[in-house]
């Protein structure tokens, strides 16, 4: 590598400096206001306004800083424009000018991506393999013409690439996924089941659409090698864009023959071994380690690893070990220790006291994992935690259809009206002994009318009159029994808000 092209990467990562410095909530701050619109141009001093906006509160003289570190670093470029100012003082503030730069402001968005990516499984775009195919065929027929629409020429070559680079990065992107799940020793239970699901069904499906697609667009790519120069010179543009110092600008993709090899490359074996390939490999790869967990599961569910080096081990402490001391390991390997229980005192209720045995003491719960397995892991899934919303609305609905036959229980009584000889709902019934209960309840004399007990329901809009009727009743029927109220007559009537007596509302007012 030459001297320049070492200045050069050494440049390159100097872009990248502003990531991991000191101030890099700052710096970030920053390349967002320069990468927010295109052909940005700002003071400090409008920098430093506008980050107030935000919430980040930086002096003009930091943003200053900031901005020139960043101007060294290559991310921001000075901008020369003439300003139109009134005071010294404000041609000071704005003499020096910011831009982004081309990398710059291209390594902050990847940055800025990077950041706000998430974890997880990503799909992968195989449906534009069907796509690439049909539009590769259109190519190939457009290049074998002798004058084909340009526009149409050119659209179909730049979405051709496009999916391409969405394709390769989403199934780049999975795959790189996978290692992170195939090195975990730990999967069981649902994320295996999960795990599973995703290799037997999605990376199958996967791999039967690029097997399926693969074989087509290589063939494809091979019939456009004839006509690859043909189509070159038709995609080559009218006019050419150059650079400052006279070189060609930078073509979209598939302008170049350099494009169609790596395109080549990466769907047949030209040059190499081709992605679909990989894919398979990997597959096979991530298909064995599934195997792998599931004999580890079995293994572990069975009779459990070997332990035949712990013993070995265990023998070999018991060889060079006294008397007392091989009846203290013993017991510490093997838990089995004297037939003694352990109490703290009487305040612990109906614990068994110490001078009971275990043959005659009641057994104790052991659990059915710790009996089995030997060990305490839980099992099953967690209960999931219900939901107070949909709890709030089964009551409210509950207590709307309670008041509803409560309110209609009201109606048939209220339209009874002298309840003797009449037939009840259930419904009425209760409400009826629940008004009668209140009217009851307290002493009262009788009135004028031979009425020993009112009571009055707002909520029903009714009042139940009780009139004492010595050697009369009232008897309701009922699907469920009869009513029988001894001496007293029952009657309901719509209830009637009674109006203040005068001498009452004088009283209330003084």
């Amino acid at each position: 590598m030459s001297q320049e092209e070492q200045r050069e990467r050494a440049l390159r990562r100097d872009l990248l400096r502003y990531v991991t410095a000191e101030v890099a909530d700052d710096y970030a701050a920053i390349m967002d206001l320069f990468t927010a619109n295109l052909l940005v141009d700002l003071s400090a001093a409008e920098v430093a306004e506008r980050l107030r906006t935000t919430g980040v509160h930086l002096s003009t003289d930091d943003v200053e800083t900031r901005c020139e570190q960043l101007l060294a670093w290559g991310n921001l470029v000075p901008s020369f424009r003439d300003t139109r100012v009134k005071t010294i003082a404000e041609y000071m503030r704005s003499r020096a000018r910011y831009q982004p730069s081309k990398l710059g402001g291209m390594v902050h968005r990847q940055v800025t991506d990077l950041m706000s990516e998430v974890g997880g499984v990503r799909e992968v775009a195989r449906e534009l393999l069907g796509g690439m195919v049909t539009n590769l065929q259109g190519i190939v027929r457009a290049a074998g013409e002798g004058s084909p629409d340009l526009d149409s020429l050119a659209g179909d070559v730049s979405r051709l690439f496009a999916d391409h680079q969405l394709f390769a990065d989403s199934v780049a992107e999975f795959y790189g996924h996978l290692p992170t799940v195939l090195s975990r020793f730990d999967l069981a239970g649902e994320e295996y089941v999960a795990f599973k699901e995703l290799l037997v069904t999605y990376v199958h499906l996967v791999s039967a659409d690029v097997s399926r697609h693969a074989p087509a667009l290589g063939s494809l790519l091979g019939q456009l090698e004839l006509n690859l120069g043909h189509l070159l010179d038709l995609l080559a543009p009218t006019v050419a864009l150059q650079n400052v110092d006279g070189t060609a600008a930078k073509r979209s993709p598939g302008r170049t023959e350099e494009d169609w090899d790596a395109l080549v490359a990466y769907y047949t074996a030209t040059g190499g071994r081709a992605v679909p390939d990989q894919l398979r490999a990997a597959t096979d790869a991530a298909l064995n380690q599934l195997l792998v967990n599931a004999k580890r599961m079995l293994a572990a569910a069975g009779t459990g690893i070997s332990r035949h080096t712990d013993l070995r081990r265990l023998a070999q402490w018991f060889a060079v070990a006294g008397t007392q001391d091989c009846h203290r390991i013993f017991d510490a390997v093997f838990g089995l220790y004297p037939a003694r229980h352990v109490t703290v005192g009487p305040e612990e209720g109906d614990l068994v006291p110490p001078a009971t045995s275990w043959w005659v003491a009641d057994p104790v719960d052991v659990p059915v994992s710790l009996r089995e397995r030997g060990d305490r892991a839980a099992r099953g899934r967690t209960s999931s935690v219900p939901d107070p919303g949909l709890e709030a609305l089964r009551l409210q609905d509950e207590a709307a259809e309670e008041a509803a036959a409560r309110s209609a229980a009201g109606a048939e009584l209220m339209a009874a009206g002298d309840l003797h000889g009449t037939r009840l709902s259930p419904a009425a019934r209760d409400v009826l002994l629940e008004l009668l209960a209140d009217a009851l309840g307290t002493d009262s004399v009788p009135d004028e009318d031979g009425a020993v007990g009112v009571c009055e329901a707002p909520d029903l809009g009714v009042t139940l009159t009780v009139r004492a009727q010595r050697g009369d009743a009232t008897v309701c029927t009922s699907v469920d029994g009869v009513l029988h109220v001894a001496d007293l007559r029952l009657a309901v009537h719509p209830l009637q808000v009674r109006a203040a007596e005068p001498a009452s509302l004088a009283q209330a007012a003084r």
